[in-house]
């Protein structure tokens, strides 16, 4: 008996439950839980997580479109370069030996754990944010719409195609990539931000799916239990995230995902 296929849902309802408490960032260990539980290669792993991520961060978005927070016109064009390039990064994870990107899936993870942990560490102590120069996308507080220009639809654009070779590349979703690139190059308020990238992420990843679906490249007896289960461990999460989430939660969550790093790394190592 294939067993697998009974564990998916539980790994996917793991999965939901810390995108649910964390935010979108937490589908990021889908990968791993995928790799090492269920033995798979990355390549075979990232179509699977793509298909959680865009069924959940689906969503995410259409609560935020109904909340009339999620910039819709900003989420289409950053989507429509990251569809442009996850099908590049989905080849390049198919002719590229698992064992490197076992271990530039673990260089992102230690990229982010640490990010996320320094962020963490700053709420608790109330330490100032840093002065920065006024972003190139500046919201028009009149109309509720950004006021649109090159550097602004450069800096979008760039952020937009280098989430989507992620996601196809390492099956990612590319929020860690998404919600900083609109908190540095726009002055969306914060709700505002996580509905956008949701909203990007729904449309990335759900490309990402039906191009891993028709290159034959997607196990659906996994992808659709490991959704589900993604769907309602994040609607469970989502339950009690207000009265969970802060920066404790996200430093316990990125020392979990600094010591996955740490595991994905030395698998990788092994593997040489």
């Amino acid at each position: 008996m294939d067993y697998s296929i009974l564990i998916s849902p539980s790994l996917g309802l793991i999965v939901g439950l810390l995108m649910g408490l964390t935010g979108a960032g937490g589908g990021i260990l889908s990968v791993p839980l995928l790799v090492f539980v269920l033995h798979l290669p990355i390549a075979e792993a990232a179509p699977i997580s793509l298909s959680a991520i865009a069924l959940s961060a689906g969503v995410g978005a259409l609560l935020g479109l109904k909340n009339k927070i999620l910039r819709y016109k900003a989420a289409g064009f950053m989507a429509m370069f990251g569809l442009l390039l996850s099908p590049l990064g989905l080849w390049v994870a198919q002719i590229v030996p698992n064992t490197p990107l076992l271990l530039l899936f673990s260089c992102t993870l230690f990229f982010v754990s640490t990010r996320l942990f320094i962020k963490a560490r700053g709420e608790i102590l109330r330490l100032p944010a840093p002065k920065n120069k006024p972003p190139p996308c500046l919201l028009n507080s009149e109309i509720g719409k950004l006021n649109w220009n090159i550097p602004c639809a450069r800096s979008l654009m760039l952020s937009g195609g280098w989430a989507g070779f992620l996601s196809g590349l390492l099956g990612v979703g590319g929020g860690f990539v998404i919600v900083p690139a609109l908190k540095r190059y726009t002055d969306l308020p914060a709700h505002s931000i996580v509905a956008t990238s949701l909203g990007v992420l729904a449309i990335i990843s759900s490309g990402g799916v039906i191009f891993s679906a028709v290159s034959g490249n997607l196990d659906l007896a996994l992808a659709a239990p490991f959704s589900l289960g993604a769907l309602s461990g994040l609607l469970i999460g989502r339950a009690f995230g207000k009265k969970l989430s802060g920066p404790r939660l996200q430093q316990i969550f990125a020392l979990f995902t600094f010591a996955v790093a740490v595991s994905l790394a030395l698998k990788g190592i092994n593997a040489l």
